[in-house]
């Protein structure tokens, strides 16, 4: 068995997924703007990811922008018939790192289009429409009109199944009256659990939950009660952070992100680990 699919899959739309992925942001410079500081070591990562049977990679042509997907490509294509790639749309990058919404039909579009040229691709398995108005949690504002253009893209046979990233539940529901939703990608870890409901909702609903900043991002999950786990069980504290998730729901797929090969296998291993059930109440009373 390999690393990746030691705790399952699960499935997204028609694609069946190992439940612990990759996600690409971090290959890009610092702010995830720029090329990397180390073009073959981002190389390396990835290939070594797919080697290790990571069948699910999360990115987007705004990383960089452009960078991390042309960097998968140069990776990795031709790309296994097993290999689900799944991006994102909503944003676009000022010349100086920033990020602002981009979600009229033609910025959408646009944005497709640059994703399947710099991937290599005539159809993209998943596109995620990320709503980037409001805060942690979202504000909740109406996302009508961005997933019907990307309904009509999907129509168009460019998009095989849609998502929404950093949404509440009347988003979803409000997208589903458009088209079938496959995930969700909301910022979700051990201690930031604001979307427990929704999380839940989800799982009732077989649509995958797929938590941004597993690990906290560019703050990442600190707790002596975390340390002390880990060290109880032998593993890291961050391994132990993933496997909580990774028990928490059946329909979690993870995507932690790394530039080093020995990270990530680390956190690949996190898929083996068996929290017992003291140690989930104790991680449990974590969240803020």
């Amino acid at each position: 068995m390999t690393n990746s699919n030691r705790s399952g899959t699960f499935s997204l739309g028609s694609r069946t997924v190992n439940r612990i992925g990759y996600g690409a942001m971090q290959l890009t410079g610092p702010g995830v703007f720029g090329p990397p500081a180390d073009r073959q070591g981002a190389l390396a990562v990835l290939r070594a990811a797919v080697d290790a049977g990571v069948n699910h990679i999360d990115t987007s042509d705004f990383y960089g922008p452009h960078i991390t997907n042309q960097l998968i490509s140069e990776a990795l294509y031709p790309y296994r018939d097993t290999l689900t790639i799944v991006t994102k749309v909503g944003a676009l990058r000022t010349g100086d790192g920033g990020i602002y919404a981009a979600c009229s039909a033609a910025q959408l579009t646009a944005a497709v289009h640059d994703n399947l040229r710099n991937l290599r691709l005539d159809v993209l398995d998943v596109v995620n429409f990320r709503y980037m108005a409001g805060g942690i949690p979202p504000d909740g504002g109406a996302i009508e009109a961005p997933v019907a253009a990307l309904a009509a893209l999907q129509q168009q046979g460019l998009i095989r199944h849609i998502g929404l990233s950093n949404v509440t539940a009347s988003q979803l529901a409000e997208a589903q009256k458009i088209t079938p939703i496959v995930c969700v990608q909301n910022r979700y870890n051990i201690v930031q659990r604001h979307d427990d409901a929704l999380l839940d909702e989800c799982a009732r609903q077989g649509i995958a939950w797929v938590p941004f900043f597993p690990l906290g991002g560019f703050t990442p999950v600190q707790s002596s009660a975390l340390q002390q786990i880990a060290g109880r069980l032998g593993a890291a504290p961050m391994q132990i952070a993933l496997a909580w998730l990774l028990q928490r729901s059946a329909n979690i797929l993870l995507i932690p992100g790394t530039r080093s090969v020995a990270h990530l296998h680390e956190n690949l291993a996190a898929g083996a680990l068996i929290l017992p059930a003291d140690a989930i109440a104790v991680l449990d009373q974590l969240a803020l």
